[in-house]
């Protein structure tokens, strides 16, 4: 029969955990033959400390034992953030259902009858350590999303709009998503989901998603959230994207990216927007003879002559560093 060997480049320490001696030699030695790093416990005590040391990719766990049983030993394995991740499979000889359903509520995630048959455990490991892996890697992406202050959410859309839920969101969706809808952790806003309808619509049909944009005031200060479908997940659910614009944001980047100083970029945003040297020495409170001596140091720093030119340049550069323009 063929061998199941780990994955190349994966961790695959293994932790059994067993009170009997033929059981540990036999699983020992189909484990080390098939490539994997093999740890042994044969009590609960030794078991969770092993664990907690090793951290292991997975753990074989003899549903009784004398002194702390399995159940036990998961129940405390999942309750410990460093180890609550490891995926535990149950050996046992008891196959009652009341057994069963015990080692899927102390955590597991499969069991194994006894007596072992090496190749069946072989084979229901390589199944549970790789979706375990998958897990990880799935939960350090979104940490590292939360970390870079990213505003992400991947949602579990369905027919209903009370039944389509925010599976997972960054801290700082969470907060757009409560400051534009008042939506409670989770709840997908009505806004939110028939656009999202719409646009897998679009999708499916190959064309090109567009944005959703929603507007506040704050502190007299336009805002907008702008939402934007990314792709699938691989649980098949759908991944946004949300970032918020404002004036002020706008402003800002002006007065990076083209080395303005700040009351020109101020002149500058506000003739994107085609307001005349009036409108803007209104808006700004400076009469129009002081923004059009403004507007005359922007050409220069610009290179250019016309209101146009300079309109142009700075949405250009706008577009490329990603900052939205409110409407």
């Amino acid at each position: 029969m063929k061998t199941l060997l780990p994955e190349r480049g994966t961790a695959n320490r293994v932790l059994i955990v067993d009170d009997v001696p033929d059981n540990l030699s036999l699983l020992h030695d189909a484990l080390d033959e098939s490539g994997y790093t093999v740890l042994v416990a044969t009590d609960g005590e030794s078991a969770l400390q092993r664990a907690a040391q090793a951290l292991p990719d997975i753990v074989l766990l003899d549903a009784v034992m004398p002194g702390m049983d399995g159940f036990d030993v998961a129940r405390r394995l999942k309750a410990n953030p460093e180890t609550a991740h490891i995926p535990i499979i149950f050996m046992t000889g008891l196959t009652e259902t009341e057994h069963v359903v015990a080692a899927f509520g102390a955590g597991g995630v499969d069991y194994v009858t006894k007596p072992i048959r090496a190749q069946e455990v072989l084979a229901r490991m390589a199944v549970h350590m790789r979706g375990a892996r998958q897990a990880v890697q799935a939960s350090q992406a979104r940490n590292a999303l939360d970390a870079f202050g990213h505003a992400t959410m991947a949602i579990h859309l369905v027919d209903d709009a009370t039944a389509s839920r925010a599976v997972w969101q960054t801290a700082l969706a969470r907060q757009l998503m409560h400051s534009y809808f008042d939506a409670p952790a989770g709840q997908i806003p009505e806004a939110v989901f028939d656009w999202l309808r719409t646009e897998t619509e679009l999708a499916a049909d190959g064309r090109e998603p567009r944005t959703l944009a929603i507007k506040r005031n704050v502190d007299n200060e336009t805002r907008q959230l702008v939402i934007a479908l990314q792709q699938r997940t691989g649980d098949d659910d759908l991944l946004v994207v949300m970032r918020e614009v404002s004036d002020a944001a706008a402003v800002d980047a002006m007065v990076q990216a083209l080395r303005l100083t700040l009351r020109e970029a101020e002149v500058l945003y506000w003739v994107v927007k085609g307001k005349t040297n009036r409108d803007i020495g209104d808006i700004l409170g400076a009469s129009p003879a002081t923004v059009k001596k403004h507007l005359e140091r922007v050409y220069v720093k610009l290179g250019v002559e016309t209101r146009t030119a300079a309109a142009s340049i700075a949405t250009n550069r706008l577009r490329q560093l990603n900052v939205a323009m409110n409407g």
